[in-house]
């Protein structure tokens, strides 16, 4: 969610600090701040909104021109927990004396105990966050080593942490430290990045380190010394990032959203190329680390996600019951490890996050493992804490997602699910020619995708005949009930409209009392099993006055005819129409956003990645 981004070297810090945010701007935040040594001296600047607010208080703060001249400092987005977004809450945060300076994500579960400690102390908080106390804890520890003072304090801590800390004592150097939100730290030549996330370090340096959970780092512009929580020395490989900075840059597009929605196609080859088997009508996954008799014995399936990785997963269900034969659930992982789930060794538990750092996520990630359950991850990024902790899985290949919005990652999540059930199906029940005939099916997903797009002029004009109602339905059958599920909380995400999903059979059970003359009803009106009660339900929305937008296939003139406007998707099997048909709404509620002037690649008080509970 925040973000957090660390320099120590021989560029302007200050510079580099303020680069960093707005690489990580995508990631949703409401005040921005950075601390930074200016000749012996910690300066901190703060400011609520944006970070162009923060550039310009801090180019006022060195009016002479002096900005450019501090070698080390720290910065951080934030996104409010504890406290409103005001310039007090915004971190950086001090110690008592003013000489520790200290950024987090994550939440002190014990804060309150530990501030009223401190308090008794002597110390003066002067906002309302947990993370000023675990400031003040660690200069209250600090006795001459920043490292120890830093170890001492997270031994009495609770909850979840990835930090950046440095002392005015101590000026060449930064101590970083991580448990269950992502730390990364990029190597240069004479300089040395510190991030959550590895868009902020791209720009300077293609070689990290990735912290694991309790590692603490001393970051110099010349070395990186890991060691855990009780000094004991660690490795960590060194990793290579697959991306480069320009996979964060527009392109030419308005918006993020809409490159990304645009980039489908691209993803979806590079999810899909080299693991599909025609010969023998199977994928091929070697990442799940699975042999045919690991996948005959599995019994049951669970998968796990959060907003629109569970929708994904809603896909997944079906597909895993529909082709291989075998029981799926979908459950919501926030709910996951507080409801002592049963799971044995013959469940195959698919933990599905594009971030691979979701904390509700990795908790039941980790509960299924305590469990003895087979756990694997579908994530898009290599080396977060997900694809780490589980070992096995499938990456998802999509590139760098900026806006909020996800989109493609939403889609590959989707084809590699489909690739998994058929890879599933083939060890059990699944005969090959049906096997191969899928995987063509799976093979056509992207042109599939880029023949929607070319609907986009199309689908603008739809979104404008709409924009202006503040309340929408969804409705689908099968596995295009999860499309209805995305399409509605795309509409909510990006332009702030209400919009419901439901299963089509259950708008009668109730919601069709919201109906009146004018309300849109999108509706998953595709040539598959289920269509003629779906075209039913359509019938007893327009019966009350509602206006119908009909995703269609394409050439299916009965229902075009039905109603008002219709979005037409290629023909395709059933769970593969799931992809082009939210690809479609992904569109729909892009151009709806637009004409309302909404804020879309960085809608209101939400994150990407979403690593407290």
């Amino acid at each position: 969610m925040c973000g957090i981004v660390g320099y120590i070297g021989r560029a302007d810090a200050a510079s580099v600090l303020i680069n960093g945010l707005r690489r990580l701007e995508y990631r949703g935040y409401d005040s921005a701040g950075m601390a930074v040594m200016d000749e012996g001296r910690m300066v901190v600047v703060k400011a609520p909104g944006k970070v162009a607010a923060l550039n310009e208080r801090a180019r006022a703060r060195w009016p002479d021109g002096s900005f450019n001249r501090a070698a080390s400092g720290i910065a951080h987005t934030r996104w409010a927990t504890h406290g409103p977004p005001t310039e007090a809450n915004a971190h950086p945060h001090l110690d008592n004396s003013g000489g520790i300076a200290l950024v987090h994500n994550g939440i002190i579960e014990n804060y309150r105990a530990l501030r009223s400690r401190l308090e008794g102390k002597g110390h003066v908080f002067h906002s309302d966050t947990d993370t000023e106390v675990l400031s003040h804890l660690i200069g209250d520890c600090h006795q001459g080593d920043l490292f120890q003072a830093v170890c001492d304090a997270l031994h009495q801590v609770e909850g979840t942490y990835g930090i950046a800390v440095m002392a005015v004592a101590e000026p060449g150097r930064i101590i970083a430290a991580r448990c269950g939100s992502p730390i990364v730290i990029g190597i240069g030549d004479g300089e040395t990045i510190i991030a959550s996330d590895a868009a902020a370090i791209i720009a300077h340096t293609r070689q990290v380190i990735y912290l694991n959970d309790r590692d603490v780092a001393v970051v110099t512009a010349d070395a990186v010394n890991i060691r855990d929580l009780d000094n004991v020395p660690v490795d960590r490989e060194v990793a290579r990032l697959a991306f480069d900075s320009s996979a964060a840059e527009k392109g030419g597009f308005e918006h993020f959203m809409l490159k990304e929605i645009h980039e489908q196609p691209d993803a979806l080859r590079n999810a899909i190329r080299g693991r599909l088997d025609f010969h023998l009508g199977t994928a091929v996954l070697s990442g799940m680390g699975t042999s045919p008799r690991d996948l005959a014995e599995i019994n049951r399936v669970v998968l796990l996600g959060c907003g629109t990785s569970l929708h994904a997963g809603l896909v997944g269900e079906y597909a895993f019951e529909d082709l291989a034969d075998v029981h799926a659930e979908v459950q919501q992982a926030a709910e996951f490890r507080y409801r002592n789930p049963i799971l044995g060794p013959r469940d195959m538990v698919v933990a599905i996050s594009q971030s691979g750092e979701t904390a509700d996520t990795l908790a039941a990630v980790r509960e299924s493992g305590q469990k003895g359950a087979f756990v694997m991850g579908l994530c898009n990024v290599v080396g977060s804490t997900i694809a780490r902790e589980t070992g096995r899985g499938v990456f998802l290949h999509a590139g760098p997602e900026i806006s909020v919005a996800s989109t493609k990652a939403f889609t590959c999540q989707v084809a590699v699910l489909l690739m998994m059930a058929l890879k599933l199906g083939r060890g059990r029940r699944l005969s090959r020619d049906e096997g191969m005939r899928l995987a063509r099916e799976i093979e056509s997903i992207p042109e599939l995708v880029a023949a929607t797009i070319l609907q986009n002029d199309h689908i603008a004009e739809v979104a404008a005949r709409y924009a202006h109602h503040e309340h929408a339905f969804f409705i689908g059958r099968g596995p295009l009930y999860p499309v209805a599920l995305e399409g509605a909380l795309k509409l909510k995400e990006i332009s702030y409209l209400h919009a419901e999903g439901y299963h089509a059979a259950e708008l009668k059970h109730g919601p069709i009392a919201l109906l009146e003359q004018g309300t849109p009803v999108v509706a998953m009106a595709n040539a598959v099993p289920g269509q003629d009660k779906t075209l039913g339900n359509i019938e007893e929305c327009r019966a009350r006055g509602a206006r119908i937008i009909g995703v269609v296939t394409a050439g299916d003139s009965r229902v075009v005819g039905l109603v008002d406007d219709a979005i037409e998707v290629p023909a395709c099997h059933p769970l593969v129409a799931t992809v082009p048909s939210v690809v479609a709404l992904q569109l729909l509620a892009y151009h709806i956003a637009r004409h309302r002037g909404c804020e879309i690649d960085q809608p209101r008080n939400l994150a990407k990645s979403v690593t407290v509970e």
